[in-house]
């Protein structure tokens, strides 16, 4: 007999004045990456910024190629960035937002699955949860508690 299993996800939904300082900071270290975001084929773009354990702030953002394949997510561009010159730093929250290059106005931003995944692979390794804040519609932002939120039944090296 088949039985159901239901996963529920909490998110707050908070507006810019509910946000602590330091998200403010990542939030807007975010948006500083999407501006400097390249993207001349698809004209989106995505910042993202880590918060580390050390209060240091560090960035990244979509980098894409004529082969679109060879481009890079900005999640991806700066886990992989701070793995490489930091790799045994705690990331403290995660931020991510987009815009279109002829707007201002900053959009919804949801990592793709691929990034999902990497996520929480960094997640994993430093076997605590990394909060996740994203930008929401109207301006608003949600924070997820943990990537786990964002990708229940995730492969790890458990699976191998």
């Amino acid at each position: 007999m088949a039985s159901e299993l239901k996963v529920q996800i909490s998110v707050d939904v908070l507006e810019t004045s509910e946000l602590s300082a330091q998200e403010q900071q990542a939030m807007q270290l975010a948006q500083d990456a999407a501006n400097d975001a390249y993207a001349p084929y698809s004209n989106f773009l995505v910042g993202a910024a880590l918060l580390l354990e050390d209060g240091t702030l560090f960035k990244g953002s979509n980098q894409e190629n004529a082969a679109y394949p060879s481009g890079l997510c900005a999640e991806r561009t700066a886990l992989f960035a701070l793995s490489a010159y930091h790799p045994h730093t705690k990331i403290k929250l995660l931020a991510v937002t987009a815009r279109r290059r002829q707007e201002q106005e900053y959009l919804p931003a949801m990592p793709c699955g691929a990034c999902r995944q990497v996520m929480a692979e960094y997640e994993h390794k430093q076997q605590e949860p990394i909060p996740v804040l994203l930008q929401a519609p109207d301006g608003k932002f949600y924070r997820f508690k943990a990537v786990a939120d964002l990708l229940p039944f995730q492969f790890n090296k458990e699976h191998l």
